[in-house]
C-alpha cells in the first residue's frame, strides 16, 4: 500500500499562493464559521478593534470614566457578574457599577483573548482576567483579588464595535481577612 504523500508548505509559499503546487481548497474559518467575507487586513482590523475595545473598557472601569465606559456598550447590553444581579441594559449596568465602585479602587487585567466571528459584524470572545479591588471597611483597608474569565459578545454597530453582553466567572479568589466582598454600595453602607 502506498504511503500518503505529505505536503509541506513554507511561509514563503503558502497553500494556494502563486507558485504553490497545492491549491487552497480549505474554507477560511475562524472558530466554526466560514469567513470568506472577513479575511486578511479586514480580519486583523476587526481583531485589533475588539482588543482596543476591551482595553478601553478596563481603563474606563479603573479610572471611573463612566461616560467612556457606557459608550463602549450597546444600549441593550446584558451583563452577568456573579457578585451582583443580572443587568439588562447598558444604562442599568452603569448606574449600578458606578455606585458600587464609588469607594473602591480597582485594577482590571484582561489578556490572552480567544476571539471568534459569527459574521463580519458579530463576534464573541473569552478573556482570561485578574481583578484587584481595594476599599475601606470601617477603619481598615481590605482587598479582593479574583482570577477567571470574561465571556463576551460584540457587534459592529454604526461602524464601530461595541459590547453586547458580558459574563464574568471566577476560578480562584482571595480576600483580606474580615473583608466583605462585594462591599455594600456607599448608599447602602451609610444606611446600615
Amino acid at each position: 500500500m502506498d504511503e500518503p504523500r505529505q505536503v509541506v508548505h513554507s511561509a514563503a509559499t503558502p497553500r494556494g499562493a502563486p507558485g504553490s503546487r497545492t491549491p487552497d481548497t480549505r474554507r477560511r474559518t475562524l472558530g466554526e464559521v466560514a469567513l470568506d467575507h472577513l479575511t486578511g487586513l479586514a480580519l486583523l482590523d476587526a481583531l485589533d478593534e475588539i482588543r482596543l475595545l476591551k482595553a478601553r473598557r478596563d481603563r474606563a472601569a479603573d479610572t471611573k470614566d463612566w461616560a467612556l465606559y457606557e459608550s463602549l456598550h450597546a444600549p441593550d447590553h446584558r451583563s452577568l457578574n456573579g457578585d451582583y444581579p443580572p443587568w439588562t441594559t447598558a444604562a442599568e449596568m452603569i448606574a449600578n457599577v458606578s455606585r458600587i465602585m464609588a469607594n473602591m479602587h480597582t485594577m482590571h487585567h484582561s489578556h490572552t483573548p480567544e476571539i471568534s466571528f459569527d459574521s463580519p459584524t458579530r463576534a464573541s470572545g473569552i478573556w482570561a482576567m485578574k481583578g484587584l479591588s481595594v476599599w475601606r471597611q470601617g477603619e481598615d483597608e481590605h482587598w479582593f483579588v479574583g482570577f477567571g474569565h470574561y465571556f463576551e459578545t460584540y457587534e459592529k454597530r454604526e461602524g464601530r464595535w461595541v459590547f453586547t453582553s458580558r459574563r464574568l466567572t471566577y476560578i480562584h479568589t482571595r480576600q483580606s481577612p474580615g473583608a466583605i466582598f462585594p462591599p455594600p454600595p456607599p448608599d447602602l453602607a451609610d444606611a446600615a
